[in-house]
């Protein structure tokens, strides 16, 4: 009896031997290829919808006519923090004195706004403007000149993405061709597409 449980353990362990034997015609000796990845596109981190739009206008009519506007684009670096510029350009006709003359100014700025409350915003502008200068005896002269205002400004929602601001400036460096005296106050209203 012994003998049948040693011939039933010797046939089940070759069976086994037997069913772990591998067909050894279908192994190849090419390399295994890793499966093709594609390369990982890196997303720009500039966002659209960080974008502002907007912009100033002004006139007066009379003797003394201006007609300006100033457009400006600026981009929300952080929800309470913006950079931006604008550009600027004035057309003035003057009827005050003997001779009628027309000129223009224009210039260009970069300015930066902090949003302390969701209403109120802390302003710095660094602009550039050449002015059609004209002296005591009527001779005129086109000169850059520099402004650095600091100052700040309100917003008021008027519809889910345009604001109108307000806001008052003053010119820091008070360049000697500046038509700020000291310390005068600039003020500035209009209207802003999605700040």
């Amino acid at each position: 009896m012994k003998l049948i449980y040693l011939l039933i353990i010797s046939m089940l362990i070759s069976v086994g031997s037997f069913a772990q034997i591998q067909d050894t015609s279908k192994i190849t000796t090419e390399p295994i290829q890793e499966p093709v990845q594609e390369p990982v596109k890196k997303e720009s981190k500039f966002d659209k919808s960080k974008m502002y739009f907007g912009g100033y206008a002004n006139m007066s009519f009379g003797s003394y006519t201006v007609i300006g506007v100033q457009p400006l684009v600026g981009y929300k670096l952080t929800p309470k923090f913006s950079i931006g510029g604008k550009v600027s350009y004035e057309y003035i006709k003057d009827k005050r004195y003997l001779e009628d003359y027309t000129t223009s100014n224009y210039g260009a700025s970069v300015f930066s706004r902090l949003r302390i409350l969701p209403t109120f915003y802390g302003h710095v502008e660094f602009s550039s403007m050449s002015y059609d200068l004209y002296d005591a005896e009527g001779n005129n002269s086109r000169k850059w000149v520099p402004f650095l205002y600091v100052g700040g400004g309100y917003s008021q929602r008027l519809t889910k993405n345009s604001y109108l601001n307000a806001q008052i400036l003053f010119d820091v460096i008070n360049s000697d061709n500046s038509p700020y005296k000291n310390w005068e106050p600039y003020y500035s209203v209009g209207i802003g597409v999605g700040f």
